[in-house]
């Protein structure tokens, strides 16, 4: 057999050549193609989330029933909130676990409050225990609410509600933590929406205690969809008021649904309100979803307000 040609083994060694390139090429533009597959894919997750950072972002559990608490505190990590609120005390560890701090705890509910001489005992001893927890996890703020009207008037309701709450306020001092009056609205009548017949339904009757009483601890859960229903004049009552805000809620008007195009609040504004106040505490999102993927309308949310 006769030997090949310095030619033609030139020609054979190109052709290998060429197709081990080929090969290698073929594999590199694979690996390339996954690894900026990959690249998008962590690139799109990291534009779901906050980003600014310029409102410190919380969400409210009772919204997203029945997802667990410790789901939902992974999603809220995940989306760079800072908070899991509204929770009793034995519920923090599952906070902590993730990172988490409860921005305002729960305590009493909003059906019997501090407008009720009867009430006050019962009030004080969950404040009490719920405010010494609070302070020894090293979170803010706890939640208090008037109670219902009954046959009370504004006059009566209130200063029912000084004294109670003046009972309360010196360890709410000497613990550093936050006690904030939310108003509701009596307008809506669908459960958890609305609260007819809840006594303290308009921001200046709560301000009206706070100024009664004169305690730096003592605060309001500025709730923007309460106050939209039965005030309006948001942004104005923002600015009017910012010195008394200890917390904020969101939720869209009308429903208390997702802060979307169908709801009549605009929210990025809203929060660049919040922002110019210099506020430096918490926004809870305490919408409840009409989607079925509600962790989408947490994202959405989220992303809405971090202006």
């Amino acid at each position: 057999m006769n030997s090949p040609s310095s030619d033609e083994s030139r020609a054979r060694y190109s052709r290998r050549s060429l197709l081990a390139a080929g090969v290698a090429g073929a594999v590199t533009g694979v690996a390339a193609s996954s690894l900026g597959g990959r690249a998008q894919a962590e690139d799109a997750q990291q534009t779901v989330g906050v980003k600014n950072g310029r409102i410190n972002q919380s969400v409210v559990p009772w919204c997203y029933k029945p997802m667990s608490l410790d789901e939902l505190c992974g999603h809220a990590k995940r989306l760079g909130l800072k908070s899991v609120e509204l929770v009793q005390p034995k519920d923090f560890p599952v906070l902590q676990k993730h990172g988490l701090v409860c921005a305002i705890t729960s305590s009493h509910g909003f059906v019997k409050g501090w407008n009720d001489p009867a009430n006050h005992e019962m009030c004080r001893e969950i404040l009490t225990k719920n405010i010494n927890a609070t302070a020894d996890a090293n979170f803010p703020a706890v939640i208090t609410f008037s109670g219902m009207r009954g046959e009370l008037t504004d006059e009566e309701g209130k200063k029912n509600m000084i004294a109670g709450l003046k009972t309360i306020m010196g360890l709410a001092e000497k613990r550093g933590v936050n006690v904030c009056i939310e108003p509701l609205n009596t307008r809506v009548d669908v459960e958890m929406k609305g609260h007819p017949g809840y006594q303290c339904d308009k921001i200046e009757w709560a301000v009206d205690i706070c100024d009664a009483i004169g305690s730096p601890r003592l605060k309001i859960l500025f709730d923007i969809y309460h106050t939209q229903i039965m005030e309006g004049d948001v942004i104005v009552r923002i600015n009017q008021f910012k010195d008394y805000v200890g917390h904020y809620h969101t939720a869209g008007v009308p429903g208390r649904n997702e802060l979307d195009d169908e709801q009549e609040l605009n929210y990025p504004a809203i929060m660049k309100a919040i922002v110019a106040t210099g506020y430096q505490g918490f926004v809870g999102q305490e919408f409840i979803p009409k989607n079925k993927d509600m962790v989408a309308s947490l994202e959405a949310a989220v992303q809405l307000c971090d202006v």
